[in-house]
This record gives structure tokens, C-alpha cells and sequence, in this order.
């Protein structure tokens, strides 16, 4: 994905979509460069002919307190009100949707990264993002095409939501022991649990650490 595709609704809240795309624009460039780009990359990045229609975006976000600006040809500074609302991202693979249900196909690997907050990634640099698909989690807040962020790890403590797969398929459920027992469980009383006592076929593959919901289906 180009810089001008990858935006989520974490970044950066109360701003259009283009204004979230040329917000992004700019902190990836300043910490590539260490310096903001000019007017006119920004409006080649994207496909804006005129100065005008530039600034017109910049204006709005320095209305908006997230950047600053001069009179100098590389005017814009990123403010501290900004940085408190978006703190630092990485960018992490998509491997495309799981269950939230019924187990589903394996996992995609279709190579895409979206950006996500630093913090869940802290000391796990392989973590990924999954799409959710079915309702088994809605009583834990987890909704249909919501955004999982998964911590690999091939083991759970008592009740911890894991993404796991079961037959080679994905699902994603709370991990609960009972005695010598041990099963997936949903949040939704309409899923019955699943009893995965020595499966052979049932592994963890990753805890969930966080969640993205993306309500204008723009993140992939």
C-alpha cells in the first residue's frame, strides 16, 4: 500500500478523509526526512493541481490544532496536541479475516500492512491484524468486520481472547480451562463452546491485544 491508501480511524479523529490521508502523508515524510514536505509534493502526491487546493487541507488542519504553519516554503510542524492524539504507529501485515463463529478458511498472507498503534506491538515485532467475520464476540465489544490486533503466542492464561485455528481454519474465542478440560468459548450465548481437549488439531495462534473498527470500510 502507498502512504496515500493507509489511514485508520485512530490517527486521526474529527478530520476528513482526505485530510487524514495528507496528515499521514506528512508524519510518515517528516520521519523519513526530518523535515515536512513542501506544498507542492504534497499536492503531487496527490493529484491536486493548484497551490490553492493544497493549502485549503493545511488550513484545515492547522484550524483543526494538529499542525502549525509559517511563511517559509516548508511551513508545517507537526503541534503537541497532535502528537497526543496520534502517537506513534508501525505499519503490520493483514492476513485477512477469522471467525468470530463458525471456524473459517486459514488465514490469508495476501502481504499488506496497515498502520497500528505502537504500543501493541511493544516487545512482539510480528504482530498482525485480522478481520473479524461472524458475531460469536459481540458481547466482548468484538463486531462484524471490526479489526483485531494479534500478538503471536502459542499459549493463553484463563479467559484471554485468542485467535486460534482449529482443522487448519481460523476463529477467534475466549480460551478457558476447566479442570482437565479446556475450550474455546463465545460472548454470544447463540455459539455453544468448543471443546478442544486434546485436539491435535487445535493451536493459539496469538492473543488479542487490540481492536480497530473501521466504520467507513476504508482501512483495507
Amino acid at each position: 500500500m502507498s502512504t496515500s491508501q493507509v489511514y485508520t480511524t485512530f490517527v486521526a479523529k474529527g478530520l476528513t478523509k482526505k485530510q487524514k490521508l495528507i496528515y499521514q502523508f506528512v508524519m510518515d515524510y517528516l520521519n523519513k526526512n526530518g523535515y515536512p514536505p513542501s506544498i507542492r509534493e504534497i499536492g503531487s502526491e496527490f493529484e491536486i493541481a493548484s497551490l490553492r487546493g493544497v493549502t485549503v487541507h493545511l488550513d484545515a488542519l492547522a484550524k483543526k490544532g494538529f499542525i502549525e504553519r509559517t511563511n517559509t516554503p516548508r511551513s508545517i510542524r507537526l503541534t503537541n496536541t497532535a502528537d497526543q492524539v496520534v502517537g506513534k504507529a508501525i505499519m503490520a501485515p493483514y492476513l485477512g479475516p477469522i471467525a468470530a463463529g463458525r471456524p473459517i478458511e486459514a488465514l490469508e498472507d495476501n502481504h499488506e500492512c496497515i498502520p497500528i498503534p505502537a504500543e501493541f506491538a511493544r516487545n512482539s515485532p510480528n504482530t498482525f491484524v485480522l478481520r473479524i467475520q461472524g458475531e460469536s464476540m459481540i458481547g466482548d465489544g468484538i463486531m462484524p468486520d471490526d479489526l483485531i490486533i494479534v500478538r503471536p503466542q502459542p499459549t493463553a492464561q484463563n479467559h484471554e481472547i485468542v485467535a486460534a485455528t482449529l482443522e487448519h481454519e481460523g476463529t477467534v474465542k475466549r480460551y478457558r480451562q476447566d479442570g482437565r478440560r479446556t475450550y474455546l468459548e463465545s460472548s454470544n450465548p447463540a455459539f455453544a463452546p468448543i471443546d478442544v481437549t486434546g485436539r491435535e488439531d487445535f493451536r493459539i495462534i496469538g492473543k488479542v491485544v487490540g481492536l480497530i473498527r473501521d466504520y467507513g470500510n476504508n482501512l483495507i
